[in-house]
């Protein structure tokens, strides 16, 4: 059963930029490379939404279900991913509320380790996902898609729904690198709708090379984000926790970060 809570809590305070547009908002959290932190992102930005008083969707593509694991809710879709895709079923009946007001989620299911092959069978399958997400402009201002690693027919379904690219980086060569590659597909697809928003994510500041591509990558990638996320011990208890930083945490750096990150987002939307 589905569960939408309109908080009224947040009346007083100062709304998110993208509220006033009107318009619906899809934001999908991508890297090539695994491990660079595009959960954590989608669910802690997610959070920050929907406490500005948006109306927020998650929806975790990914069949390892951490974002559905975050948000305590069991990462299974009745009919699975075929389903889903054939849509036989309205999204609107799959979305489940979670525990904080105006943010529900649209859960993973393990046969979303398929959905290429099931996008495949269909006509015009990079369209699939906003042909899916375009009657639910009327009920949020923001969905964000917690997207899988790789370059696949659902990667491509992504970047023809989604209006940006949040792309979590390491400060590594090897994940600079992918970013370079994605840059480099979205060329050659000649995809003009979607809009790449790197930033740097797990950032150890003690460490030399984080430092120096830190200092030099801004030049190669002038469309780099200022801010950047921290490695820290308090993102991963998110996993512990099962919830966003937000709910078990006030105030400290990376919940600062991610406030900073979304102020930024927003001021470029």
């Amino acid at each position: 059963m589905r569960f939408i809570r309109y908080s009224v809590v947040n009346a007083g305070r100062p709304q998110n930029i993208g509220q006033y547009k009107n318009t619906m908002k899809i934001i999908a959290t991508f890297n090539i490379k695994g491990g660079v932190g595009k959960t954590s992102t989608a669910v802690n930005l997610a959070y920050l939404a929907a406490q500005g008083g948006s109306r927020t969707l998650v929806w975790d593509l990914d069949p390892q279900g951490a974002s559905s694991y975050y948000f305590r809710i069991k990462p299974k879709i009745k009919g699975g991913s075929k389903k889903l895709i054939e849509g036989k079923r309205e999204l609107d009946d799959m979305i489940k509320g979670t525990d904080f007001d105006n943010l529900d989620l649209l859960p993973s299911d393990f046969s979303f380790r398929n959905l290429d092959l099931v996008l495949e069978s269909k006509k015009k399958p990079t369209h699939r996902l906003e042909k899916l997400l375009k009657p639910l402009s009327q009920e949020y201002d923001f969905i964000f898609l917690d997207c899988p690693p790789s370059i696949s027919l659902l990667s491509e379904a992504v970047f023809k729904a989604a209006d940006i690219l949040l792309s979590p980086v390491i400060p590594t060569t090897l994940s600079i690198r992918t970013l370079d590659q994605l840059k480099q597909f979205l060329k050659e697809e000649n995809n003009k709708k979607v809009r790449v928003m790197p930033f740097f994510s797990m950032v150890d500041r003690r460490k030399k090379m984080h430092l120096d591509i830190l200092e030099t990558t801004s030049k190669q990638f002038p469309e780099l984000l200022k801010t950047t996320i921290p490695y820290a011990s308090d993102i991963e208890r998110m996993g512990i926790e099962r919830m966003p930083l937000g709910g078990f945490v006030k105030s400290g750096r990376s919940i600062k970060a991610y406030q900073d990150l979304w102020e930024e987002i927003n001021l470029n939307l």
